[in-house]
């Protein structure tokens, strides 16, 4: 498959069947990731996969967000619970936080091409992927830090839900419409 074909099939991927992903795939993914452009080297990423116990704490420290941020809309808490208790893998993606602005803001845009990279990996390994940062993402949340022990000098750029595709969303995904290049162009 040709790069861009990759980027043609690559779906945000919500449902997954309930089947762990392999450590090898995982760790295929993380090279992937590493594999990404970055300023002047600095490989400003840190990864945290959740699976097993942590998992079900991750579950539960997302719950309490969601109870303290939606506390009147209990089926929005439950749907959003259950979309995590059926992902059977988490990664939790910072970024190094710099000694100056503009560092960071560079290392910010490398780990959102990491990121990128491991879901067009996740896409050749027959991965579903979905790349969150509100809600159950916790990404904007200081629980997120507290959850993966409080790393000094980082911010957390996006949380991974990988899985095994459910057939069923796969079967129902709409066509990838996107704007023609021609009209967000400006040739000079």
């Amino acid at each position: 498959m040709t790069v861009l074909e990759l980027l043609e099939s690559r779906r945000a991927i919500r449902n997954y069947e309930q089947r762990e992903v392999e450590p090898e795939k995982i760790e295929q993914l993380l090279i992937a990731a590493t594999l990404a452009p970055n300023d002047k080297m600095r490989e400003p990423w840190n990864f945290f996969v959740i699976q097993g116990e942590a998992k079900k704490r991750y579950e539960q420290v997302a719950y309490e967000y969601l109870e303290e941020r939606f506390p009147s809309k209990p089926k929005l808490i439950e749907s959003s619970i259950e979309v995590v208790k059926k992902t059977p893998t988490v990664i939790m993606v910072a970024c190094d936080i710099a000694s100056n602005e503009a560092d960071t803001i560079d290392n910010e845009y490398a780990v959102c091409c990491a990121i990128h990279s491991m879901w067009l990996a996740a896409e050749e390994l027959g991965l579903g992927f979905v790349w969150r940062t509100r809600g159950v993402g916790l990404v904007h949340d200081n629980r997120s830090y507290q959850f993966v022990g409080s790393p000094e000098g980082k911010k957390m750029i996006g949380t991974i839900f990988l899985g095994y595709p459910d057939s069923k969303e796969l079967e129902t995904m709409k066509e990838k419409k996107r704007t023609s290049f021609k009209e967000k162009t400006v040739w000079l």
